[in-house]
């Protein structure tokens, strides 16, 4: 326990207090702020060359992914500006295809690893230890040690004029997952399948479910929906 008295006075920051932080204690501050976010690894290929030699598979580490609609089923992913080689985006336009793979408890340090900066020729797959896995879906590699796995085909790329940052809209064309992780009403137990959480840019998160609600109306009280386990 700290010996530090405790101070229940906050702190205020403006927005030129923050423009003032240096680079990294910015980047960091602003990245914890949007709390836990999914952890998860895409997995690209990129384009076979005209000579017929095979794309090399690449593997980053994402924290952007959200929901965007059930029907079609469409998710987005914001991808830092295209200033300098991305390979992970440049692969998703050249091939239209990518893998979303839960990141779980047994693989955080090789995922982490993934965003080291690579020889373009080199496959994370390989450097880091993680097993590419493929399907008749996609031809873009899943991570065969990941618990819950997301074909994807690219829907929509926009170039966000605020930041240049780029928004990839992406339609699930296949999932991956066991039976045991999966409710009859649809609901996947992401907590039983070990699905870790990212908050700022390096921390890792095992999660713990308060409850499980049912659909709100204005004229019945909150209940629970219990949730079978694993």
């Amino acid at each position: 326990m700290s010996n530090k008295p405790f101070n229940p006075t906050p702190q205020y920051f403006n927005a030129s207090d923050i423009d003032n932080m240096a680079q990294r204690v910015r980047a960091n501050f602003i990245n914890s702020l949007s709390g836990f976010k999914s952890g998860n690894l895409i997995g690209t290929r990129s384009a076979s060359s005209k000579d017929g030699t095979k794309g090399i598979d690449n593997l980053a580490v994402v924290s952007s992914v959200f929901h965007i609609g059930a029907h079609p089923p469409l998710l987005g992913m914001i991808m830092r500006p295209h200033t300098v080689r991305r390979d992970t985006l440049q692969n998703i336009k050249d091939t239209g295809e990518y893998t979303i793979n839960h990141i779980c408890s047994t693989i955080v340090e090789k995922a982490h690893w993934t965003s080291a900066n690579y020889d373009q020729q080199l496959s994370e797959f390989a450097e880091i230890g993680l097993t590419p896995q493929t399907t008749d879906q996609v031809k873009a590699p899943y991570v065969l040690e990941s618990r819950i796995k997301l074909g994807m085909q690219v829907q929509d790329i926009q170039v966000l004029a605020i930041n240049q940052t780029e928004l990839v809209i992406g339609q699930v064309v296949e999932v991956i997952i066991e039976p045991q992780w999966l409710s009859e009403d649809g609901y996947v137990d992401i907590e039983a399948a070990d699905s870790v959480a990212i908050s700022c840019l390096d921390s890792y998160h095992s999660t713990h479910r308060i409850a499980r609600l049912g659909y709100a109306k204005a004229n019945q009280k909150p209940f629970t929906i219990p949730v079978k386990k694993a």
